[in-house]
């Protein structure tokens, strides 16, 4: 049996892989699946050469009872396809654990990000391979992607209410919590929603960065149509600047609000504060 991360030279499968490690899984049985052996070479594990728009690359890279991560990837709008591959892949060798890196929410995720997400979760649900879907919530890195313009500007831009809360997580917890559902057990058949202990506003976030940096920063508001025109204006894709202001305006509705408490659980402890990603980021 191997505990098998596919795209495991992203950021999220690195840290996945490096935390396996260091809950003291041994480096034979843990497998990770990468479109290039060599940015895979430093991982200290087994490769499998596989990409997720090649499906035959992917036979072999999973055996029965393995554990298995499916980390979503990244071209939006192929998604469901190169997720299926992998699990088809993952059907055809019954392994005994496919877990999925979802949204926040699950079926209540109502914004276009989601719905590759939600389709993937149904696949996998009609697949009836035992499942674990992570359902992460918003980054903090992507909250504090930023933050160089928001402290030139002293103000944090986006579409999102001033009122309005976010409960986000640093990847090292959503990448502690995936190596948790899989070197343990009890998992299996479980949705976990998972994001940060404390649920943040804009202006608490800007009011922290002020804080931190020593500068005025405050929060401003615009619409989504002007937010899409300050993400294409930094260089941000036209798909993408519409993407995220569709999250903002979700946010906006709650949808990422929820502080459930089961990230907290997994890792064993309290989440990352969204005031210690600031701190060192601009460290």
């Amino acid at each position: 049996m191997s505990i098998v991360i596919t795209g495991a030279t992203g950021l999220l499968g690195r840290q996945v892989v490096a935390d396996l490690l260091a809950a003291g899984v041994p480096a034979g049985e843990i497998t990770a699946v990468a479109r290039s052996a060599e940015k895979a070479a430093d991982l200290g594990v087994r490769v499998h050469v596989g990409d997720y728009d090649r499906p035959e690359t992917l036979a072999g890279a999973f055996a029965t009872g393995d554990r298995v991560l499916l980390v979503s990837g990244t071209d939006l709008g192929k998604r469901v396809g190169q997720h299926s591959a992998v699990i088809d892949a993952a059907k055809a060798a019954d392994v005994a654990q496919l877990a999925y890196t979802s949204v926040f929410g699950g079926p209540d995720a109502d914004f276009t990000l989601a719905d590759e997400h939600l389709a993937t979760e149904q696949r996998t649900l009609d697949s009836g391979l035992p499942y674990t879907f992570l359902r992460n919530n918003w980054y903090s890195e992507m909250a504090v992607y930023d933050i160089t313009g928001s402290l030139a500007r002293g103000a944090v831009v986006n579409n999102v209410l001033a009122e309005a809360r976010i409960a986000t997580a640093p990847r090292e917890d959503y990448a502690a919590a995936a190596a948790a559902v899989l070197h343990t057990d009890g998992h299996l058949g479980v949705a976990y929603e998972l994001g940060g202990d404390t649920a943040w506003t804009f202006g608490e976030f800007a009011a922290e960065l002020a804080r931190l940096s020593g500068g005025p920063v405050v929060h401003t508001t615009v619409s989504s149509a002007e937010y899409e025109a300050v993400l294409t204006g930094g260089g941000v894709p036209a798909l993408l600047a519409t993407i995220l202001a569709d999250v903002g305006d979700a946010i906006s509705r709650g949808r990422l609000a929820g502080t459930p408490g089961e990230l907290a659980k997994l890792l064993g402890r309290p989440t990352t504060p969204i005031a210690e990603t600031i701190a060192k980021l601009l460290g």
